[in-house]
């Protein structure tokens, strides 16, 4: 973790030269900036995700969208917190989609899965209703998409990808304490969806 930069640290001195001759069409100069930055963008996702092959993706992703958005870039000693700003919003653009494809799961997780719905119903103090269990998980499903993009993501990252409270502050780039409060309150809310349908007391 603590071989990750600091975004918000000055660039180097040669970042900005490179950049103006990226943007005035030196290919090689984009070559210079990969092969100065692609090993700190590989250890910021692995540090996130601990997955070599998506952290591997991810910075090829990054390096690609430096080389696209290169005519955006203004030289102002700002390139690393320039470019780690792209980088963490593909880590959160990743995240999105895993807890998406987990909330489907979810939602329908086939008939020999137990749903991780039903430990939430559990942590609420009631159990769903198995009559209704899909029907509810679906209810879920619409009710979790209707929430602030904080909340949600604080808790599809929590309760459906298994992160613990202070990876999901990191990834959101938040404190622990804030990050509890946005759980706290899409528990709450559904919570109250639920026992506005009868499904809890």
């Amino acid at each position: 973790m603590n071989s990750q930069p600091d975004p918000s640290a000055p660039a180097d001195d040669g970042d900005d030269p490179l950049m103006v001759r990226l943007q005035e069409g030196d290919q090689r100069a984009f070559e210079l900036l990969v092969a100065r930055h692609q090993g700190a963008l590989f250890r910021f996702f692995l540090a996130k995700t601990g997955d070599r092959q998506l952290s591997e993706d991810l910075t090829q992703e990054t390096l690609l969208k430096v080389f696209d958005q290169a005519w955006d870039y203004l030289p102002t000693g700002r390139f690393r917190g320039w470019m780690f700003r792209m980088a963490r919003n593909l880590l959160i653009d990743n995240f999105r989609r895993r807890s998406s494809d987990a909330l489907v799961r979810a939602v329908d997780p086939g008939p020999e899965q137990e749903s991780p719905l039903l430990g939430l119903a559990e942590e609420l103090d009631s159990p769903l209703q198995k009559a209704d269990q899909r029907e509810i998980h679906r209810l879920v499903d619409q009710w979790l998409a209707e929430f602030p993009e904080d909340q949600r993501l604080t808790f599809c990252l929590h309760h459906f990808l298994g992160l613990s409270l202070p990876e999901v502050a990191e990834i959101l780039e938040t404190n622990v304490a804030t990050t509890k409060s946005r759980l706290r309150l899409a528990r709450e809310k559904l919570r109250e969806k639920l026992i506005h349908r009868g499904v809890l007391e």
